[in-house]
């Protein structure tokens, strides 16, 4: 009798960006899963597994950008829908990677009556079953304003991270890249 899970990683992917998982699972020397995604009439999401995730390590890819026919929002509902779907299925653990995380400009309250749509969205993420992992080490990706996003751990985490940088690429192919600069403001007001 075998107690222990053979399964170690699993990737799945939304529909945003698949070139770029197809890739991701290519440097790991992997096969991308089935999520089986379908629109209905009223544009609600439906995800079905092509295979069981039990006991798996599932890794679950979603750039939050828009593109033709799917809004941000789209994006993050679907990623949301995913991991609720990988929890129900039994997955060891769910890590949601997100290349570009949707409402990072709204990482902090620079005015009274405004939310900080980033933790909110992380939150999101927590609920839905997906775990900010404590014992990475935190990168910046998108500066250090979302730090104080993870409430659940003692450790800052500071914005998307490389959450599957140090499993898919080698240690000399590492390449970091900054979108804004820091102090610079998101919005026009």
């Amino acid at each position: 009798m075998e107690l222990v899970s053979k399964k170690k990683l699993q990737l799945l992917a939304g529909r945003t960006h698949p070139e770029l998982a197809v890739e991701i699972a290519g440097h790991l020397g992997v096969e991308l899963g089935e999520t089986n995604l379908v629109d209905f009439a009223d544009t609600e999401i439906r995800c079905r597994f092509g295979e069981s995730v039990r006991g798996s390590d599932v890794f679950i890819i979603q750039t939050h950008g828009m593109v033709e026919g799917r809004s941000v929002n789209d994006a993050i509902l679907e990623q949301l829908i995913m991991i609720d779907a990988a929890k129900r299925a039994s997955a060891k653990r769910i890590t949601a990677v997100c290349p570009y995380y949707g409402y990072a400009r709204q990482d902090r309250k620079a005015e009274g009556r405004e939310p900080i749509s980033a933790k909110l969205l992380a939150d999101l993420f927590r609920a839905a079953g997906a775990a900010l992992d404590p014992r990475r080490k935190p990168m910046s990706t998108y500066r250090i304003g979302i730090g104080g996003i993870d409430d659940q751990s003692d450790e800052p985490a500071y914005g998307a991270g490389p959450l599957i940088v140090d499993v898919c690429v080698a240690p000399d192919e590492v390449a970091l890249v900054e979108v804004d600069e820091p102090g610079e403001s998101r919005l026009d007001r």
